[in-house]
């Protein structure tokens, strides 16, 4: 079975279960194989990607949901990035990073590891 957690970053610091402020960064891993990944900016608007799968490829219902405009989110995260970590990052860089919404194998073995990478590209301290 793989790992199932939810990890909040937030006032500078990992923690187990739901943010303590805003800005922040939620990862939900389901079984290793997806991450949906929360981003919130100071006033509150924000965006949602997954990492590995997106969960209506990974539980075989295309139609549940609209894939996830990939640039857009990574965009968003680039954003999130700038203001919460005051780091830049490129979008593509995050982008490579996401799943892919055409449902292709993801790079890593298990979602973990793209976490672990999502999070040093964003310049935050390890998980």
């Amino acid at each position: 079975m793989g790992l199932f957690a939810t990890l909040a970053y937030s006032d500078g610091r990992w923690s187990s279960g739901r943010p303590t402020a805003v800005p922040f960064l939620l990862v939900d891993v389901h079984d290793s194989d997806i991450a949906t990944v929360d981003y919130r900016f100071a006033d509150a608007t924000g965006g949602r990607f997954f990492l590995g799968y997106e969960p209506r490829v990974y539980f075989e219902q295309p139609d549940a949901a609209p894939p996830v405009d990939a640039a857009a989110e990574a965009a968003g995260f680039a954003r999130w990035v700038r203001e919460a970590a005051d780091r830049d990052v490129e979008a593509d860089a995050a982008q490579r990073l996401l799943a892919a919404p055409d449902g292709a194998r993801p790079d890593d073995e298990v979602v973990e590891e793209t976490v672990d990478r999502l999070v040093a590209l964003a310049g935050l301290p390890p998980v």
